[in-house]
């Protein structure tokens, strides 16, 4: 029975096993013990050293099905030559310093009526962005099998049937291998990678191969993931820069977590307490005139890190006095709720900055986005038939101009047809404007509140 030898060991990650696992056990860090599991994973293929700690936050998450998933389907791009679809080895196993892994004859098999799956043993020989995530995958599972495949000239229709033939069981974990952008310097890739992780979170974009490595894979990923309505988190954004290389020519790493939407990610009671504390603690600061907020997001649980996009609501006496949020996570959500708090207080064109007179009946309203799910709609009727009143936070969008209402809009404005109204007037969008030329998204919110109180 053929074992594909491992190709990187030695180079990308320790070739000793001892050594293999200390570096792995560092990069999970404390396990997400308790957090929701992912359908899903998308997580980088660099060197350890450069993206290890960020591949560690994508496979902490599967801290609660270490002995649930049995099976993994692996997909990634070829660095090696053009491979027209999707490639299959013909090896029965897998090996890296921490054992060998077993192909799912099952799942292969069942791969074959597909045209666009082929085997193509040189696409693996070499091959680092599968290799590099199965010793993660040994250190966090049980006992598991594999379906590797390198993915090269296949649209994202080709990429979503296969993954919609086999991850329709519990014990099966999708992961998709890809590095962001390239070689920019430091500030140039922040800017795009930012931008191409928002894209993923809202699950509707195609992305490139100068955006994404594993665009291929990655563009699959997305089209199952809008017809299943998964959510996708967004769990780290780096680049090399951040952790072991210069900063002339950097490359970015990203890790993604997409969930199944009838499971949801419920903050916990200490976890609010903690965005409130941090939201009271940065206002503190910005009267202390202290430059940023004060919040070392390290020194937060692993949950309140991940990518997630809120706003927070001051009220005075009961009277509005500040609103700033994210419409997309780009930050760690207890850096979210930070900057927001003090951007709302000091930072909302509608007021002058807050007073520190005015904090002694100050409320400080956090609500936290889940992630949107685009609608699909034919007519205005369609989209306002499948909106929840009471419910819904609503982004509207059409080309440049966009407008959100969070759920708590509903109570001043109670009708579908007034709410779409005046969503469309505060993004600037005309009310005659056909559902054909923009773009919808609904999404629910966690919102908690408490008394502003100083540090």
């Amino acid at each position: 029975m053929y074992t594909r030898p491992p190709a990187v060991a030695g180079q990308f990650y320790p070739s000793d096993p001892m050594d293999l696992r200390r570096m792995i056990g560092g990069y999970l860090g404390t396990k997400a013990a308790g957090s929701q599991v992912p359908k899903a994973l998308i997580a980088p293929h660099a060197g350890y050293i450069y993206s290890g700690a960020v591949a560690g936050s994508a496979y902490a998450c599967l801290a609660d099905a270490h002995a649930r998933i049995r099976r993994v389907i692996l997909l990634g791009p070829g660095h090696r030559g053009y491979v027209p679809g999707l490639a299959l080895p013909s090896a029965q196993h897998f090996a890296t310093p921490l054992g060998e892994v077993a192909l799912d004859p099952g799942a292969t098999q069942k791969l074959a009526v597909f045209p666009q799956v082929i085997v193509m043993d040189h696409a693996h020989a070499f091959e680092h962005s599968l290799e590099v995530q199965i010793p993660f995958l040994q250190t966090v599972l049980e006992q598991f099998t594999i379906v590797p495949l390198v993915v090269g000239g296949a649209a994202p229709e080709d990429v979503s049937a296969v993954i919609e033939a086999l991850w329709d069981e519990a014990e099966t974990l999708i992961v998709v291998s890809s590095d962001l952008s390239h070689f920019h310097d430091y500030e140039t890739a922040r800017g795009i990678d930012r931008a191409t992780a928002a894209a993923i979170v809202r699950g509707t974009a195609t992305l490139s191969p100068e955006q994404a490595c594993g665009c291929a894979s990655i563009n699959g990923l997305l089209h199952f993931a809008r017809k299943h309505k998964l959510r996708i988190a967004a769990l780290d954004v780096r680049n090399s820069g951040d952790t072991t290389g210069p900063k002339d020519r950097v490359v970015g790493y990203g890790a993604f977590a997409l969930y199944s939407p009838r499971e949801s990610l419920p903050l916990r009671p200490e976890d609010r307490h903690l965005l409130l504390d941090a939201a009271s603690l940065s206002i503190a600061r910005g009267f202390e005139h202290v430059p940023d907020t004060a919040i070392n997001s390290a020194a937060y649980p692993q949950r309140l890190r991940v990518h997630r996009a809120s706003f927070v609501t001051l009220k005075a006496h009961g009277q509005l006095r500040g609103c700033i949020g994210s419409l997309e996570p780009h930050r760690p959500l207890v850096m979210d709720v930070a900057e927001n708090a003090r951007a709302a207080a000091f930072g909302d064109p509608r007021f002058r900055p807050l007073i520190p007179e005015e904090c002694a009946r100050l409320a400080i309203h956090i609500s936290v986005l889940n992630a949107p799910v685009a609608l699909n709609f034919k007519s205005e009727t369609d989209l306002l038939d499948q909106l929840a009143p009471g419910a819904d936070g609503v982004l509207l969008q059409q080309q440049d101009r966009r407008a959100t209402f969070l759920p708590a809009v509903w109570e001043s404005l109670p009708g579908r047809a007034e709410f779409l109204r005046e969503l469309k007037r505060k993004a600037g969008i005309s009310q005659d404007a056909g559902p054909e030329t923009f773009q919808v998204w609904r999404y629910t919110v966690e919102s908690f509140s408490t008394m502003y109180h100083a540090f």
